[in-house]
């Protein structure tokens, strides 16, 4: 059977607490590699804090949480394990709320956020812009490529990297991302990414508490995962990072509707509380393969297309160094 061993977390950060925020985000990379994973994920906008409100209409914003990841890259901290970084990105002066994927003190790509929360107590529409996808072509949309700042290529010795919706692809699976809103809309990315074979996808999240959202969480994850079959990280904000709102953490793995492993809600003053499971991928596919009409549905999903990249991607199975350097790209 194939194993995996994987890490999510729950992060106390503060909203423009930056050299504070990386040290736990790089506290918690390195408890996932002393437990011997092989990728890691962490709530949105980690790096800047979520609630950095108005301070995100700030270029500043954005250059120094660049610079934080540059300190990331320039340790040996990413060396051997991919790495799931939520932080503000900003394309062709456009500010989006983003994923950066890195692996061995590289950069492998940009995941932007698709739908952004913006009702009740969240307004990202006043910061960020949605990444544009066509709604007249099947599909996840192109890749652009997004040319790095100067204190990453200074470390990296990269110019630019893909900027889009894509999967990275191991020697032995395919990893995708969601991004906190996502995972409660009606056509949520998991669903064609999990029918176009992605067998683990991450959410980095920034929920807050009120009555019985957890709940809602817990049964939009189960109904993911149940339905579709796969792994499923979650990630979160815990604590109050600041603003008006507390965030209840309560980071979890599912494998095929059932939960394996799931941090704290409320209790505990931990800055990093890192949560670990070792699933089953032979799990997986055996649950898709006996499910015959998804199986049907996977014939009528848009093609993939592997692109190869200079950058070898980890597998959460085998050494980094045995892994296959591939993004999937989900062609329009």
């Amino acid at each position: 059977m194939s194993f995996v061993r994987l890490a999510t977390c729950n992060l106390n950060q503060w909203a423009m607490d930056l050299r504070g925020n990386l040290s736990r985000v790089c506290a918690s990379i390195a408890d996932a590699k002393a437990a011997g994973c092989t990728f890691r994920t962490g709530p949105e906008l980690e790096l800047s804090g979520y609630g950095c409100e108005d301070a995100f209409l700030e270029p500043d914003t954005f250059t120094h949480s660049w610079e934080m990841l540059a300190e990331l890259l320039s340790s040996s901290l990413s060396e051997g394990i991919l790495c799931d970084i939520g932080m503000p990105v900003l394309h062709r002066n456009v500010a989006y709320n983003a994923r950066v994927l890195v692996l061995n003190r590289k950069v492998l790509g940009i995941r932007p956020k698709i739908c952004l929360a913006n009702d009740g107590n969240y307004r990202e529409m006043r910061y960020f812009t949605p990444w544009y996808i066509s709604p007249d072509r099947p599909g996840f949309g192109e890749l652009e490529e997004y040319f790095l700042p100067r204190s990453i290529r200074q470390v990296t010795g990269q110019v630019k990297v893909p900027i889009g919706i894509f999967a990275i692809a191991a020697a032995d699976t395919a990893i995708g991302f969601e991004s906190c809103e996502e995972l409660f809309t009606p056509l949520a990315p998991h669903i064609g990414l999990s029918l176009d074979g992605v067998e683990i996808i991450a959410n980095g999240s920034g929920s807050h508490h009120q009555l019985r959202k957890l709940q809602t969480r817990i049964d939009l994850v189960r109904g993911a995962t149940e339905k579709a079959g796969g792994v499923y990280l979650y990630a979160n904000h815990k604590g109050c990072d600041g603003g008006r709102l507390y965030f209840d953490g309560c980071a979890m793995v599912w494998v095929n509707g059932m939960l394996v492993a799931q941090g704290s809600q409320f209790e505990g003053l931990d800055e990093v509380e890192t949560v670990v499971a070792t699933v089953s991928l032979a799990d997986v596919r055996a649950k898709r393969a006996n499910f015959i009409s998804r199986s049907y549905q996977v014939g009528q999903v848009a093609a993939r297309a592997c692109t190869c990249r200079a950058l070898a991607c980890a597998s959460p199975v085998l050494p980094a160094e045995r892994a296959v350097p591939r993004i999937i790209h989900f062609l329009p």
